[in-house]
């Protein structure tokens, strides 16, 4: 990693990674892809990096070929610095450009795995991945909005998922509980409205 063209980048590397601003370090792409190099999933942010979806479909391959036979972490390929890591049939990968902080492209993959471990009850493999993608997206948009980091932290990820899933449960024990809170709330519906109709009646 050079930081020779960035100032600001320069000084920002040397604080805590706590204190780094999210608008520093931007994501060009994510995507998943099986051990085929099939796409699953893929969110582009930099709409002019792959325009198409052939031009997209060639750089995952490219990628694809690149790294699925690698033990490393980290490639370089056509330009783009990647963070990927692979698991059972699963590859993901987190693409930012040549000039990005690898240790932050880290973050947001490790973030992305450990919630998707998280909320497939630590079963990250393809078929287990697309019974469950619209949970799936919600955790790339709580991690990535645009292409700026909003969230690192998988519990927190999970947390706001789950609560913006809530009219879709991801599990038997949440769809329970969303049905008792519904029927409770339906309850006291009724009874409001007995109670109103009583006293008008009353009157």
């Amino acid at each position: 990693m050079t930081a020779q063209s960035c100032p600001r980048q320069h000084c920002a590397t040397t604080m805590d990674s706590t204190a780094l601003e999210p608008s520093l370090y931007t994501v060009k792409a994510v995507f998943i892809l099986d051990n085929d190099g099939n796409r699953l999933l893929s969110k582009y942010y930099d709409l002019e990096l792959y325009p198409s979806m052939k031009e997209q479909k060639n750089f995952e391959m490219n990628v694809f070929n690149k790294t699925h036979k690698a033990d490393n972490e980290i490639a370089f390929v056509e330009g783009m610095t990647i963070v990927y890591k692979s698991s059972i049939d699963l590859f993901f990968y987190v693409v930012g450009s040549a000039q990005e902080n690898e240790l932050m492209l880290m973050a947001v993959l490790n973030c992305f795995f450990e919630s998707l471990n998280q909320m497939l009850r630590k079963n990250v493999e393809k078929r287990t991945l697309l019974d469950n993608m619209d949970g799936v997206f919600l955790v790339v948009d709580e991690i990535i909005d645009g292409g700026v980091i909003l969230e690192s932290d998988p519990q927190q990820v999970i947390e706001k998922v789950n609560y913006r899933a809530d009219d879709n449960p991801l599990s038997e024990q949440s769809v329970a509980q969303h049905i008792t809170e519904k029927l409770a709330l339906t309850s006291n519906v009724l009874q409001s409205a007995k109670e109103q109709i009583k006293w008008s009646i009353l009157k």
